[in-house]
């Protein structure tokens, strides 16, 4: 976790969300856990201003009025994360791939599971669409901020070809 960075939190549909970053560009998307939103380190600043821009964004998109985001995003991570996140951004909205087609994708293609890892450690979630990775057979598979919430986002996406059966 990154020491003195801006942050604010946002309702959404999914909860309380936590964004942070620096003047310049968004490092973290936090999710609550179990309705306890993301506890903040006491090094960051709370700076609502400095993220009116992708709150605007993220709530056109809870709307369904937005379907690609335009937020500068720093990135940070070990260099076969940083190829996996990139790789997600390439999801087209409202569409899925397995983790092993992503993991073809980023020349591993025995590696869903480390795929699965990299998705899992993603700093900035729905705008680095993670969520847009299913397992096979079009199971839908994990989410570090829950099925649930992965449902609702691939739903909100009409994403097509998924399984929502949760059990």
């Amino acid at each position: 976790m990154i020491a003195d960075l801006l942050y604010h939190q946002i309702q959404s549909p999914l909860g309380v969300l936590t964004l942070a970053g620096t003047d310049k560009a968004l490092i973290y998307l936090r999710f609550a856990e179990y309705d306890t939103p993301f506890k903040v380190p006491n090094s960051w600043q709370r700076d609502a201003k400095r993220f009116e821009h992708e709150e605007a964004q993220l709530q056109s998109y809870f709307a369904g009025e937005l379907d690609v985001f335009d937020i500068a995003i720093d990135l940070q991570g070990s260099h076969y994360n940083m190829k996996v996140w990139k790789e997600l951004t390439h999801i087209p909205f409202g569409e899925v791939i397995t983790y092993g087609e992503l993991a073809r994708r980023v020349g591993t293609p025995e590696g869903a599971q480390a795929v699965g890892n990299a998705n899992g450690k993603n700093p900035i979630p729905i705008i680095v669409p993670c969520h847009r990775v299913i397992a096979a057979k079009n199971n839908i598979g994990g989410f570090t901020g829950g099925v649930d919430k992965k449902q609702f986002l691939l739903k909100l996406e009409k994403a097509k070809n998924v399984q929502f059966d949760l059990f």
